[in-house]
Formats: C-alpha cells, sequence, structure tokens
C-alpha cells in the first residue's frame, strides 16, 4: 500500500554531514523558558507518591460510544472514554512525553526518557525508555513510534493525520531511538506536539483494518487495560499490575485505582440522579442554582457526599452560543455582533445563577494574553496592519465590553443598538418579523442538550422577539448532537464547545479556527472559521521566538475573535465545582490545570 508522504530512513543511511547540531538530551522541554522540576525530579508536585493503591471507583459521563479505537474519523464522537482522555486520564494509550498540570506548557518523560533537540527546533531525536512496554509484555521500540505515524497519515482521523504534513524526514536512528526532522510547514510548537501524540503497538494493529470500528479491547502502553465492554452503556478498565512507568516520575502517585468503571447516561438527570443513589462517584455542577436547588440530598446532608471547590489558574472556559458561520445567515459579522449584543447576561446572572457568574468577554479573560483594557501594543498593530478593517475601534483601544443591560430584561437602549446594527446590514422590520435583505424572514434554530441548556436559550430567544427575531430550541440527546456536530449540521450550538481555557494556545487553534479545518468533516473549527487575518495570528502565533512575540499574537488573534463574533460568549466562574462521595481523597494541591482526576485515590477501609 501508498505510504503517502511518510518517508522512513534509517540513521546510517544519512550522512554525518546532514546533522543538524544538537544539544545535550534533556528529561523535559517547556514552550516558552524552561520547565519548572529539573532533572532527578521525584513526582509532580500536584501528585502524593505515597497514595495508597487499590479498590475501584466509577465515573459517570453523558452519551454513548460504539468503538474503542480513539485515532480513526469513524471515532470522533463515539469513542469509549478513557482510551484516551484529558479527564480521567489516559488509560490505554501514552504519548512519549507526559504535559504537567502545574505549568503553563511543559512535558516531562514517559514513553520517551528523554529528547534531544535542536535550538531551532527543526529536528527532535527521541530515545525510548528501555522499561517501556505494551500491555501484553512486549518492548515499545522504534518501530512502534514509526508505525504510529504511517498508519495515523494513512488511515487516522484529524489532528493526528496531519503530522506527517509537517514532518520532511522520520528516522530509525537505533532499536529505542527515533528523530524528527520538520520542513517549512512546521513551528516552535510542533516538537512539543510530537511528543504528546499517543503511540501505538505495530505487532497489535493491522494497517489494513485500522480505519474500522471495533470493540475488541486493545493494547496499549498505559495502566490500565480494558477488561469488559458493554457497549453504549460502559466501560470497564482493570489496572495493569505489570505496568511499566508505576515508579517514573512523571506517572508516581498517579493511576490509584485497582479498578474504574465509566457509566452512560442518556442526560445529564439520569447522571444526577445515578451520582445521588451511589452509583457515580463524582459529580461537576457549574450552574449555582442548580446546585443549591439539588444538593440537599440525604448523602449529602449527612456527609457522605462532599462538594468541594477548586481553584484554578488558567483563563475561564468561553462557553455560549456559537455560529455556523457556513450558513449565508450568519456571514455577515454585523448580523454576528448584532446577534451578540443580545444576550441579556445582567438579567440571567441575577435570577439564573443568583449574581455568581462574571461575563465571558474574551478568550484568554483573566491573563496576560487577553486584549481586554489593554490598547494594542506596536506589535499587534504591525501583525494586524495587512487586515485594516477586521479589529474593531474599540477593540483596537482596549475599551471594548459587552453592552451592559439594566438586568430588566427589557432594555430598550441595547435593543436599538443592536437593531440599528442590524439596518446597516439591510435588515428591516416587516409586520413585526425582521427580514433580511431579500426579504426572506430571519430566525434560527438552537440545539441544547439539557435542561440548563435550554433555560439559557429561553433568555436569548426572548431578547431575539422582542426585535422579530424567531429562534426555535432543539433539545437533543447528547450522542444526536455530537453527531450533528460532525456534519456541521445545525444553526446555533450551546455549551463550551471545546474551547478549554489555557495559558499557552497552540496548534490546536488551527484545528478550531483554522480555514484549513473549515470544511473538514469532523474537525472542532465548529463555526466553520476560515479567515485570513486568523490564520496569520495564528501563524505568527506558533512561529514566536520569544514571550514578548507570542504575547502579542495571542492578544491580536483575541481582537480579531471578538470582533468578528463567532460566538457569543456567555458567563463564567473561575472555580471547579466538584460533589464526590467520601470515600475519594485527593492530594492537598491544586495544579493550575484544576483538580486532577488520575491522582486521585480511595480511603482504605
Amino acid at each position: 500500500m501508498r505510504r503517502l508522504f511518510l518517508s522512513l530512513f534509517t540513521a546510517a543511511m544519512l550522512p554525518a554531514s546532514g546533522l543538524a547540531a544538537f544539544a545535550e538530551p534533556s528529561h523535559a522541554i517547556a514552550m516558552q523558558g524552561e520547565p519548572a522540576l529539573k532533572q532527578g525530579f521525584t513526582h509532580f508536585p500536584y501528585a502524593n507518591p505515597d497514595a495508597p493503591k487499590g479498590g475501584e471507583v466509577t465515573y459517570c459521563v453523558v452519551g454513548s460510544f460504539d468503538n474503542l479505537n480513539p485515532f480513526i474519523i469513524k471515532s470522533l464522537r463515539t469513542t469509549a472514554r478513557g482510551m484516551i482522555d484529558t479527564i480521567y486520564g489516559n488509560l490505554v494509550f501514552e504519548p512519549l512525553m507526559q504535559r504537567s498540570a502545574d505549568e503553563a506548557f511543559s512535558l516531562y518523560g514517559l514513553l520517551a526518557e528523554s529528547l534531544d533537540i535542536t535550538p531551532d527546533r527543526k529536528s527532535v531525536e527521541f530515545t525510548l525508555d528501555p522499561k517501556a512496554k505494551w500491555s501484553d509484555g512486549k518492548p515499545v521500540t522504534a518501530d512502534d513510534v514509526l508505525f504510529t505515524y504511517e498508519v495515523y497519515a494513512e488511515k487516522g482521523r484529524p489532528p493526528y493525520s496531519d503530522r506527517m504534513k509537517k514532518v520532511a524526514k522520520l528516522e530509525k536512528t537505533g532499536e529505542r531511538s527515533v528523530r524528527f526532522t520538520f520542513n517549512e510547514h512546521a513551528d516552535r510548537e510542533f516538537p512539543l506536539i510530537i511528543a504528546m501524540t499517543p503511540i501505538i503497538p505495530k505487532h497489535a494493529f493491522d494497517k489494513e483494518t485500522f480505519d474500522q470500528t471495533t470493540l475488541k479491547p486493545l493494547i496499549g502502553s498505559g495502566p490500565y487495560k480494558v477488561a469488559q465492554v458493554v457497549p453504549g452503556q460502559r466501560i470497564v478498565f482493570q489496572r495493569n499490575p505489570d505496568y511499566w512507568a508505576k515508579d517514573i516520575p512523571s506517572k508516581r502517585g498517579f493511576d490509584n485505582f485497582d479498578r474504574i468503571t465509566i457509566e452512560y447516561f442518556l442526560n445529564a438527570n439520569a447522571q444526577f440522579e445515578a451520582f445521588k443513589k451511589g452509583l457515580c462517584a463524582t459529580y461537576a455542577e457549574a450552574d449555582p442554582v442548580k446546585r443549591e436547588r439539588s444538593f440537599d440530598f440525604p448523602a449529602m446532608k449527612n456527609g457522605q457526599v462532599i462538594a468541594e471547590r477548586f481553584e484554578t489558574g488558567l483563563p475561564p472556559v468561553v462557553s455560549g452560543f456559537l455560529f455556523n458561520t457556513r450558513l449565508a445567515k450568519f456571514g455577515d459579522p454585523r448580523v454576528r455582533r448584532a446577534l451578540a449584543m443580545l444576550y441579556d447576561f445582567e438579567w440571567a446572572n441575577k435570577n439564573m445563577f443568583g449574581g455568581q457568574f462574571q461575563r465571558t468577554a474574551s478568550y484568554w479573560q483573566n491573563s496576560e494574553l487577553s486584549a481586554l483594557g489593554r490598547p494594542a501594543s506596536e506589535a499587534e498593530r504591525a501583525l494586524l496592519a495587512p487586515f485594516p478593517e477586521a479589529v474593531l475601534p474599540e477593540v483596537m483601544d482596549g475599551t471594548y465590553r459587552p453592552p451592559e443591560t439594566d438586568g430588566s430584561g427589557r432594555d430598550r437602549k441595547v435593543l436599538k443598538t443592536a437593531f440599528d446594527l442590524l439596518k446597516s446590514a439591510g435588515y428591516t422590520l416587516r409586520d413585526g418579523k425582521l427580514v433580511d435583505p431579500e426579504g426572506q424572514p430571519f430566525g434560527f434554530e438552537i440545539l441544547t442538550a439539557s435542561q440548563s441548556e435550554e433555560r439559557l436559550a429561553a433568555i436569548y430567544q426572548r431578547t431575539l422577539a422582542k426585535i422579530g427575531i424567531t429562534v426555535v430550541i432543539r433539545t437533543l440527546e447528547a450522542d444526536q448532537i455530537q453527531m450533528r456536530k460532525q456534519r456541521f449540521d445545525f444553526d446555533v450550538l450551546i455549551g463550551t464547545t471545546g474551547f478549554q481555557g489555557t495559558l499557552s494556545p497552540g496548534i490546536e487553534l488551527t484545528f478550531r479556527w483554522g480555514s484549513e479545518s473549515a470544511n473538514v468533516e469532523g474537525s472542532f473549527n465548529l463555526a466553520g472559521v476560515a479567515d485570513p487575518a486568523i490564520d496569520a495570528m495564528i501563524e505568527a502565533m506558533l512561529n514566536a521566538r520569544d514571550e514578548e512575540a507570542y504575547v502579542a499574537a495571542v492578544r491580536a488573534l483575541d481582537r480579531l475573535l471578538i470582533s468578528r463574533a463567532y460566538m457569543v460568549p456567555t458567563q463564567h466562574n473561575t472555580q471547579q465545582h466538584l460533589a464526590y462521595w467520601s470515600y475519594l481523597a485527593h492530594p492537598a494541591k491544586t495544579p493550575i490545570f484544576g483538580y486532577q482526576l488520575p491522582t486521585w485515590w480511595r480511603k482504605p477501609d
């Protein structure tokens, strides 16, 4: 079979004169500056190296699954949780290096015990840990790394399928070492992305059938094996007693449960009822009113369930209403800006959230990366100069804030401002209905997945109706919405939409906001953004050589996203709220990324 653009070489075939100058091998790498933990560190500061091992835990999620392979296009929305997972941990598959949850973007050795990278980051060599083994006992080899990238390129899903587009050479330099040499499309972050890419065993996968879904337990290098699969309902993981990495610094204090079960529920209400009965160990609830009204069941009152707040050091998760700009009705940024004005945060915060939320106005709010309250620097203005009309003047000079209503739910001043902007785009009122420049009634559908989302959508619906916009709210099961997302079959979505807060935005923004992903089925660019200005800022960010240039590029991107109004950010609370049964315990330190369930343990009986 054709190997696409994957070029594999052996070290013996590469002339010595062709080798770039490498630095000394290192145990870690940081995107900016130096890693916080030096060679010889014993464990991450947010993990308890003496945490007791044993017991079992059950986590609960909303949705369904019909596949265990997370690396194929058919799996994008239906893979079982836990195979690779940002919440429950990478239970089955692991990358070359482990990310620290207490630094903006630093990686430490996992499958690879060290890396050797050139100063320009155009080439990196990884040396595998000699102890690294697959769950069937076979060693992890350089051939496994080569196979991983070959099969991802030919059969994988984005973003894994795109990795080799930035690789000029992938070389086996020894039984335990591989070297990546990058081409002109790669940026300074890309070596870290390579280091974070999960590796799979060559001997356990058939390349010809790799892109087919499977419910057969897969072999990985992670701390758990798949013990039971009930499609769409339950997956059970059993800790591997022979896990090779249990004593290396980046994993010490992790993976403390003998058995992890992930149960699936059709909706959030069923999930919460199961939590109350003790079927689920944890329950995250961001809605303060729901916490106040619902967290009064017997187990909460008698102390069997603990409700705890965790402080994070990240910008808040951006949640809100996201427009599908592939549709002509959302193509004009003036229309999107007008619609964004009509979310009445003040009323919602007072009547729905007990005044406990803040308005989200920036994609990196509460951090140095945010453009809020900051006039554009000379560096930002230089980056934005080729796009003179892309950023609103008030966003450029740092005075922008979302419109503030009087909280009555009928603030005519804001309604008039929004309507005037729509008129400038050719919209008019006819018989009490807003019509577009072609005379067609303007309206749209909002997809929701829970009662909380329905209530939020209803607030927006009520305000929009005051200027003649008809909004239909459609509530679907979580798996139905996931399929609609994958096909971009929606008008407006509500939710977090995957835009996680971070202090080190990077290549993931290409898949969320970049033109190249706008029409790739299954991509995370749900809004369909295809904007040369945004592409240019992402490129500048990825190629920034110092912190000043990096911050300037991210702030310029923030100004574009605010000005172009691809979504209506709603509100946030910087704290994480988690309820859990009292048989669980966690380390004393909370890292900047918030609580980390893979470091929790069950109290001994």
